[in-house]
């Protein structure tokens, strides 16, 4: 069930159920998971994406393993919030991706994501080969931090 508001999302996430945050790129997924309380934000893994089959199985084996309730995709927007040709493959991951999930699925606001974990990660003065490595599931929990900071301000 793909949710494009935000509150809608927040009404149908199931109690006590953490949600995932994914930043899809053309080569990899980064993947970050929220705990149960929805606070924070934590990246967990990068997948290398294959086939839409194999990604998608990879996803639900963390989902299921994971007890998720929910799923945050990064919507990569241009700079004047135009949706180009990256928001419609997201949107496009995120319709198969339905048909194969029954929670609830939303889109958040990415632009400046990578931006922002790239620089975490020079501040935190990673070699450039590890930061290649870190990037995606560090993206994603940036892309998750901003849904799960929105998800407590409309619970007050």
């Amino acid at each position: 069930m793909i949710l494009d508001e935000i509150e809608d999302f927040a009404a149908a996430l199931p109690p006590m159920r953490a949600i995932a945050g994914l930043d899809l790129g053309t080569k990899t997924i980064g993947v970050a998971l929220s705990d149960r309380l929805l606070t924070v934000a934590t990246p967990l893994e990068t997948i290398k994406r294959k086939k839409f089959t194999e990604d998608a199985q990879r996803l639900q084996a963390i989902l299921s393993a994971r007890e998720i309730g929910g799923i945050v995709l990064g919507l990569p927007r241009n700079m004047d919030g135009s949706e180009g040709p990256r928001c419609q493959s997201t949107r496009a991951f995120a319709r198969n991706f339905a048909q194969l999930w029954d929670g609830p699925l939303t889109f958040w606001d990415e632009r400046l994501s990578t931006v922002a974990a790239e620089r975490a990660l020079l501040e935190a003065d990673t070699s450039r080969k590890k930061r290649a490595e870190l990037i995606d599931h560090v993206a994603a929990s940036y892309i998750l931090q901003g849904a799960l900071d929105r998800l407590r301000h409309l619970r007050g």
